[in-house]
C-alpha cells in the first residue's frame, strides 16, 4: 500500500487489512477508516470515524507541516476510498 514516490513509505498490506477488521468489530458504529502519517514517529496509523464530516478535521498529506496528516480515507464496509 502507498508504494510510490507520492507517499513517505509503503504500508504493509496485511496490517492495512487488519485495520478494517478492527473498525468493523468495534462496538462504536464506525463508518470510516482514516490512514494518518505521523511525521515524528515515521509511521502510519489508523483513526476510525463515525461520520464523513470527521475527515475534514485533518490536514492532507503534502498540504501542511503539522505532525499528523491524512493520507487516505476508506469506507469500512465497501473498502472503497473516499475523497
Amino acid at each position: 500500500m502507498f508504494d510510490s514516490p507520492d507517499f513517505p513509505r509503503s504500508l504493509d498490506e496485511a496490517l492495512f487489512e487488519s485495520w478494517f477488521e478492527v473498525g468493523r468489530e468495534s462496538k462504536i458504529p464506525y463508518a470510516y477508516l482514516l490512514i494518518l502519517w505521523d511525521e515524528v514517529e515515521g509511521k502510519y496509523f489508523p483513526v476510525f470515524a463515525e461520520n464523513r464530516g470527521e475527515i475534514q478535521g485533518y490536514e492532507k498529506y503534502g498540504d501542511s507541516p503539522v505532525r499528523q496528516v491524512l493520507v487516505a480515507a476508506y469506507d469500512l464496509y465497501s473498502e472503497s476510498r473516499v475523497g
